[in-house]
């Protein structure tokens, strides 16, 4: 083979390798979707999405507002704009947004305007953040909520919002092992959390909205 056909080969394999590369990468984007949703203390939201199968990540962070990279004291303390936000990270083909806006509704108490069971202020309400692509299936699931509860829904679906981390601290704090000083005493966060969880009412009210439709409410 001459050095002229050595190199036409050389080229064609290197053609057809980039070739494949550029294939796979849309088929790797397409097996995760985003849904952004706020639905009271992210630590909850957070736990009960991370449960769900097909459910890749559930990240907790901030949505929704005009302050750039917020912290965990301006969001609560008012004025960013912000909600308490979880992104969740899944698999379309294992499970729908459809299906994870049906668990969102149901999983908080989407009558209340002024918060989340204990948590009251701006940036414990809930609100769903759709994309394009989500807004229909968020109606939907809006709709069938209120007609389920026979209540009006008041949780808003707005449109993508740029989504802010929150810190390490507050990332899986349901399963988190360091040891927090709270008014229950010392405890490790994942402890801390169930206590707080508990101790804010949430799945009691869910319970007492949804009944057996409630998806986390243990």
């Amino acid at each position: 083979m001459t050095k002229l056909s050595n190199l036409k080969a050389l080229t064609l394999a290197g053609l057809i390798a980039l070739g494949l590369m550029v294939q796979a990468a849309p088929l790797k984007a397409a097996g995760s979707e985003t849904l952004t949703v706020a639905g009271g203390c992210f630590w909850c939201v957070e736990a009960d999405f991370e449960k769900v199968k097909g459910v890749k990540e559930a990240i907790s962070g901030f949505a929704g507002g005009k302050t750039a990279n917020p912290t965990y004291k301006q969001v609560t303390g008012g004025g960013t704009g912000h909600y308490e936000a979880v992104q969740i990270i899944f698999d379309p083909n294992v499970v729908s947004a459809s299906t994870l806006l049906d668990l969102f509704f149901r999983s908080v108490d989407p009558t209340d305007a002024g918060g989340q069971f204990c948590d009251r202020g701006p940036s414990y309400r809930t609100a769903v953040f759709a994309t394009s692509n989500q807004k229909v299936a968020a109606e939907q699931a809006k709709s069938k909520a209120q007609s389920e509860l026979g209540k009006k829904v008041v949780t808003p679906i707005l449109g993508s919002s740029k989504f802010y981390p929150a810190d390490a601290y507050h990332q899986d704090y349901a399963k988190g092992s360091k040891i927090v000083l709270t008014r229950f005493g010392p405890k490790s966060q994942a402890n801390a959390y169930k206590a707080y969880r508990n101790a804010c009412g949430r799945d009691q009210r869910v319970k007492e909205l949804w009944g057996s439709a409630a998806p986390f409410a243990g």
